[in-house]
């Protein structure tokens, strides 16, 4: 690959902000100090930041294959394996998720974004409690630029496991250290303290969440429909229902709504 054509595909994927879901997690960090554009490594991070972009876009085939190209060009790039074992694991391939994801932790294992990403993948596949390890770990270095990813992704996966107490904990925590006002801890904290039956408070989450993001999600709605149906006020219920209804019809969710289960 050139060096400008190399150049080009990494300006495309900054500019369309080439990154995985938000619970995940792979910074480019530009060339390592004293590697040529040209080189393996290089070639290695370009082609990573690619299967990122892919997999964020739901093109899981194309995201392997540069996901392979990349350890093609430099097979001890691990954060290449990290993101290869998030494309298996969306994909239910366990195995090879697991695989890739035992090899990035042999070649990084204080890597904060490696364990974020393990630990991610475990609270996915249902291993919720095992999770929380992996997303600690990545708190201990002294080097992690996004803990508040860690502190969300630790939040979430304590309240599945239903530690409702070291969920509060988390999220507050990624809430505390976040830049862009974490709206998705802030959306976890309303799912908690709807749970706690604490419903002021989680209006108040769940509003400020809202606030942050375009367009809302079903999840986000479909608790605003719950927790005005508790709080008894039918305008606000209705609101959220019909916003449910127009935008997320196939989901879940409104066919949760749809069969009256509120709980």
């Amino acid at each position: 690959m050139s060096k400008a054509l190399s150049q080009t595909l990494v300006a495309l994927c900054l500019g369309v902000a080439c990154a995985l879901p938000a619970q995940a997690q792979y910074d480019y960090a530009g060339p390592d100090v004293g590697q040529p554009s040209g080189s393996p490594r290089a070639r290695a991070k370009i082609h990573t930041e690619l299967g990122a972009m892919y997999f964020q876009a739901g093109n899981m085939a194309v995201a392997l294959e540069e996901l392979r190209i990349a350890l093609d060009a430099d097979s001890r790039f691990f954060q290449a394996y990290s993101v290869r074992g998030l494309v298996h694991g969306a994909l239910k391939e366990y195995a090879k998720a697991e695989a890739d994801f035992q090899r990035a932790l042999d070649l990084a294992p204080n890597d904060p974004e490696v364990n974020n990403n393990y630990g991610w993948y475990l609270c996915e596949s249902g291993k919720e409690r095992q999770s929380i390890t992996y997303f600690l770990n990545a708190l201990k270095s002294p080097l992690y630029e996004t803990p508040e990813r860690a502190y969300a992704n630790a939040g979430t996966c304590a309240l599945k496991a239903g530690d409702l107490e070291g969920a509060q904990r988390y999220l507050l925590q990624a809430v505390q250290l976040s830049r862009d006002g974490a709206p998705a801890a802030r959306l976890q904290l309303a799912k908690l303290f709807y749970q706690r039956s604490i419903l002021e408070e989680a209006r108040v989450y769940l509003a400020d969440a809202l606030r942050m993001m375009e367009p809302p999600t079903a999840e986000a709605l479909w608790l605003g429909v719950r927790l005005e149906r508790k709080l008894g006020n039918r305008a606000n219920e209705g609101s959220y229902a019909a916003q449910l209804r127009s935008r997320y019809p196939t989901s879940p969710e409104y066919q949760e709504f749809l069969k009256g289960n509120f709980e």
